[in-house]
């Protein structure tokens, strides 16, 4: 076979080389061609022989015309040979086919998928029925090696056979044999003085193989992972006053096997310099005092390029909130060796003033335009604002249905005051379905279902379907959100609900409490953080008798009836500025929301508050604390209803008991919640031990505590259950998992422990 193809290219390539020299090879002289007569075809149509021709029947024929249409018919990519000859005044044109592609295989891959290779083969023309190319076949090997190399198996070998089949055509097959993936086995800094070797190498991604490496794949190479982190070192150095430290080279060394790498940094760290003054020299609109105000560098601090950095970007976005999309701002240092000392002046050129002549959208496969642009407050036509930019990326950012947003300024031509803002958008998974899962000596292996679409349809509509199949606790839910229900942003949320439940220690009883309504809620935003909520509902609450039902429902339902029908006005408020809603590290949710029962058969209030709040300790380790608090009464000489309690303990309250079974019991010791709620939490997390830096895997320390109370009963913190235990928090690739191991620290008697939760979800 290799033969063949080798003959092949020879062929080809003397045809060129007739081509070059078709004037010397042979001359004829001119004639009026009276005929045309095509040979050697097999799939390709006359007619596309004739069409590439410089020359027609009833035309003059001569040499150079006989030159033009060996090269045309050799451009076409179809032949590897042509020739022309010449009986009287007849041309006759004698060509060979080249072999066409029948089928494109690969055997023995597993790190990459083939139907995505032979798309991207589809892509360079070969691919089945096109005519076969040796130089592409050629350059697909190289590339599959080179992709190969940058997932670290340098052992890898590519083989390309090309079988002939019948009818000219040929199957290409790419065999590879992967071979085992090249480890890094030695990490090396040399050169470092003020920090640690282990302290500089806990920066980078890249690592030595460690129980964990199966996961996070630190311990192979990468050029690009490589340049990260002596970007990450660099920066390091940099804002510790390090000012002219700079990696003098890197070495990587892969062993005769191509199964170990060394890599070996060399640096320079140069003296520890410290800011002796700044000062501001430019055009700062006669706003020097506000500018004066941005400024982060401080004299007598040690030098930190994070905090230059910091300046003059505060400098140029406020330039552009006067409109100033152009604005220049250096930050020119003066360097006094001698003391180690670093000067820095602030050089300002707020240079023209410009307005947005156009925003452009890209990216956005299924999400609508109108989506993303709904979101931007920096307007058409409108003079540029950088502070309307940044937070028009930031809403564009909240609304989650993206995992890249990048925002672009570019000129336009011909208008030095004008310029588009390009807006490119990468498309992630809004639609989610989770499964939850607790066991308990109750109801022992209980399920819950749920599906939802953030953004159905790509209208940025919420649809949501929730179901628990429980053994005591049934729930069927639908949910739609239109978040721009109206163009100015107030958004409508409809609820419709089925639920049927019945205590966990109620094992064999018969009887429920059913629960069917339906409600219509708006949110409005008030400001670009907060959004307050109103709306009402109308709900159907049947307590039906059967054996073992709690008395606290049977009482109620003798006083009140066991059916109740209520209209329930409500009203909350949030605000959200997490960095994340997933695997937040900054930021603070708040939310607060009230139902009112005047109308129908129940007469309550019943109120509720969250708060959450995340701080980053380090670049590993994030506080996080959660507050919850709710409150219900009866009104109109009516007790708090029953069945609107409280519950608490388990997932998302306090872990190590079981769910939902903490608070007050009536005479048959069955739990009834409370109208009175506190819950508390506090965790602790960080990467997962030999994870590095990656967030997605992340375990948590925690501690909680809380509790529910009776109407008439008196809120004691003395009363509260504790429990603190550890956790692990991980972005799968099926969707979140949250696993958590309690133990309890304040219990009471007659509590029910649960030492282990869980929760997963995936994405589609």
């Amino acid at each position: 076979m290799k033969k063949q193809i080798k003959r092949f290219r020879v062929r080809t390539v003397a045809a060129v080389a007739a081509v070059a020299f078709a004037a010397n090879a042979w001359a004829v002289d001119p004639f009026t061609v009276r005929d045309i007569r095509v040979e050697g075809l097999q799939r390709v149509e006359p007619g596309t022989i004739f069409a590439s021709l410089p020359f027609r029947i009833g035309d003059q024929y001569n040499d150079e015309k006989g030159s033009a249409a060996i090269r045309a018919l050799f451009g076409l990519g179809l032949f590897k040979d042509v020739r022309l000859e010449v009986s009287g005044d007849i041309l006759v044109v004698i060509v060979e086919e080249r072999p066409t592609v029948a089928d494109v295989d690969f055997a023995g891959i597993h790190e990459f998928d083939k139907d995505n290779l032979r798309k991207a083969l589809r892509e360079i023309g070969l691919t089945e029925g096109r005519p076969f190319d040796q130089g592409l076949a050629d350059r697909a090997e190289q590339e599959l090696k080179r992709q190969y190399i940058n997932k670290s198996l340098y052992g890898a070998e590519v083989v390309t056979t090309v079988t002939p089949v019948e009818r000219n055509r040929v199957n290409l097959t790419f065999t590879v044999s992967e071979g085992d993936p090249a480890r890094i086995r030695e990490i090396r800094i040399v050169g470092n003085q003020a920090f640690s070797e282990s302290t500089l190498r806990s920066l980078f991604d890249l690592d030595t193989p460690g129980w964990l490496s199966w996961y996070t794949k630190s311990d192979r190479y990468s050029r690009a992972k490589l340049n990260a982190d002596l970007e990450t070192l660099r920066s390091y150095y940099l804002a510790r006053g390090y000012l002219e430290f700079r990696v003098d080279s890197t070495q990587v060394a892969i062993s005769p096997n191509k199964q170990d790498i060394s890599i070996t940094i060399n640096v320079s760290e140069g003296e520890r310099y410290v800011v002796s003054g700044v000062r501001l020299e430019g055009n700062y609109l006669g706003k020097d005092d506000e500018f004066k105000s941005l400024v982060t560098i401080r004299p007598g601090d040690p030098y930190n390029a994070d905090k230059v950095a910091e300046t003059t970007k505060a400098f140029t976005d406020y330039f552009g909130n006067f409109g100033f999309a152009f604005a220049q701002v250096e930050a020119r240092p003066e360097v006094d060796r001698q003391n180690n000392r670093v000067a820095f002046v602030l050089a300002a050129d707020p240079s023209r003033r410009a307005y947005v002549r156009r925003i452009n959208v890209s990216g956005n496969t299924r999400t609508r335009d109108e989506v993303v642009r709904r979101e931007f407050r920096q307007l058409e036509s409108s003079w540029y604002d950088a502070d309307k930019i940044k937070l028009s990326r930031e809403r564009l950012d909240r609304i989650g249905y993206f995992k890249d947003i990048n925002v672009e300024t570019s000129d336009v031509p011909g208008a030095p005051d004008q310029v588009d803002l390009n807006i490119t958008v990468t498309e992630k998974p809004t639609g989610s379905l989770q499964l939850g899962a607790g066991y308990s000596s109750a109801e022992k292996l209980a399920l819950s279902f749920s599906i939802k679409q953030e953004n159905a349809f790509g209208t940025g509509n919420y649809l949501g379907v929730d179901v628990n199949t429980s053994k005591y606790n049934q729930t069927l839910a639908f949910t739609s959100v239109n978040p721009y229900f109206t163009p100015d942003g107030v958004s409508r949320t409809i609820d419709v609900y089925h639920r049927a439940s019945e205590p966990y220690e109620n094992q064999g009883g018969n009887y429920q409490l059913v629960t069917t309504g339906a409600g219509l809620r708006f949110g409005v935003p008030f400001s670009e953080l907060d959004t307050v909520f109103f709306g009402g509902s109308l709900e159907r609450i049947e307590i039906k008798p059967g054996t073992n039902i709690p008395a606290a429902y049977l009482a109620y339902g003798e006083a009140f009836g066991f059916t109740s029908v209520s209209l329930p006005l409500t009203v909350g408020w949030g605000r959200d500025n997490r960095d994340s809603s997933i695997a937040p590290t900054r930021g603070r949710l708040q939310r607060a929301a009230g139902e009112l029962g005047l109308l129908g058969d129940a007469r309550y209030l019943r109120a509720s508050y969250q708060f959450q709040q995340f701080i980053p300790i380090t670049r590993q380790f994030t506080f996080g604390m959660n507050g919850e608090l709710g409150y219900g009464k009866g009104l109109s000489g009516q007790p708090y209803p029953v069945f609107k309690n409280f519950y608490s303990g388990g997932l998302g309250s306090v872990r190590g008991f079981e769910q939902g079974t903490l608070g007050p019991k009536d005479v048959t010791g069955s739990v009834i919640g409370g109208a009175r709620k506190i819950n508390l939490n506090a965790e602790i997390l960080t990467p997962f031990p030999g994870a590095g830096n990656d967030r997605s895997l992340r375990m948590f320390g925690f501690i909680d505590a809380g509790n529910v109370f009776g109407e008439n009963e008196q809120v004691s913190f003395a009363d509260l259950r504790a429990s603190t235990g550890v956790g692990l928090s991980w972005i799968s690739p099926v969707g979140p998992l949250r696993v958590a191991f309690a133990h309890p620290l304040r219990k009471f008697p007659g509590d029910r422990i649960q030492k282990m939760q869980f929760q997963i979800g995936t994405s589609f």
